[in-house]
């Protein structure tokens, strides 16, 4: 499952990320590495961007930006 998969509330720890691309670096370059968990916030109305919590700060990512980074998704 990818982080643009994940609704609202939903947690995860993130297991992989896209292929190496300027994209990735700026991802990890942001915090966004293998085994840090994150929690979806919310949405904008039509899906773009979302707005997630990581490391004890917001941040908002754009759908393709989501679709690289590969989630567990942790039940509550």
């Amino acid at each position: 499952m990818t982080l643009k998969d994940l609704l609202p509330g939903q947690r995860g720890v993130i297991e992989s990320l896209g292929k190496q691309s300027t994209l990735r670096k700026r991802i990890i370059d942001m915090g966004l590495t293998i085994g840090t968990e994150i929690k979806v916030i919310k949405r904008a109305p039509l899906g773009d961007p979302i707005e997630i919590k990581v490391r004890g700060y917001q941040l908002s990512l754009r759908q393709h930006e989501a679709h690289e980074i590969h989630v567990q998704v942790l039940s509550d």
